[in-house]
């Protein structure tokens, strides 16, 4: 009797535990994932259909913000800089003014000094300018960022008209 006992619990939990797997699927990656949306259905559609409302509804957001994400392209070349190659310029001017110096009858030490002083105003210029320019790419990136907020939020209103919990 014990053993009809547990053998019927353990076909119960065998059967429990293959009807929760057999309903919850995985997410399905669709259209909406390419821009960083997370779509679950909640009217228990096809994988089919999700990825048909999905296709349905990045198309219309296209048409309704005048942005495709899959056109734009970032081209955002990323400088990166040395460490030691803040005294680069120093040491480049403080050679070139002892070479200039010693060449024409100078002090070479005093050509040094100001050669230095000149590279180090050179480097200050180029650092001035590279801040400039990171300075424009934020606010360049900043503003690309609003049609891609305004894409995802008509996809989202889309597929939560269509039956879907969107994130």
């Amino acid at each position: 009797m014990e053993r009809m006992v547990i053998g019927t619990l353990a076909l119960l939990l065998a059967a429990t535990s293959m009807a929760a797997a057999q309903t919850n699927t995985p997410p399905i990656k669709g259209m909406a994932s390419t821009v960083g949306l997370y779509v679950y259905p909640k009217n228990h559609q096809t994988a089919t259909q999700q990825l048909t409302d999905e296709s349905q509804c990045y198309s219309n957001a296209k048409t309704q913000t005048g942005y495709d994400p899959n056109a734009t392209t970032t081209a955002s070349a990323a400088k990166t800089q040395d460490s030691k190659s803040g005294d680069k310029p120093v040491a480049q001017g403080a050679a070139r003014g002892a070479v200039i110096s010693g060449a024409t009858g100078g002090d070479p030490a005093a050509g040094a000094r100001r050669g230095a002083v000149l590279g180090s105003i050179k480097a200050k210029r180029k650092e001035k300018e590279e801040t400039e320019q990171a300075d424009k790419q934020a606010a360049a990136n900043k503003n690309a960022q609003q049609p891609l907020d305004d894409f995802k939020r008509s996809l989202s209103s889309c597929l939560d008209a269509r039956g879907y919990s969107v994130k």
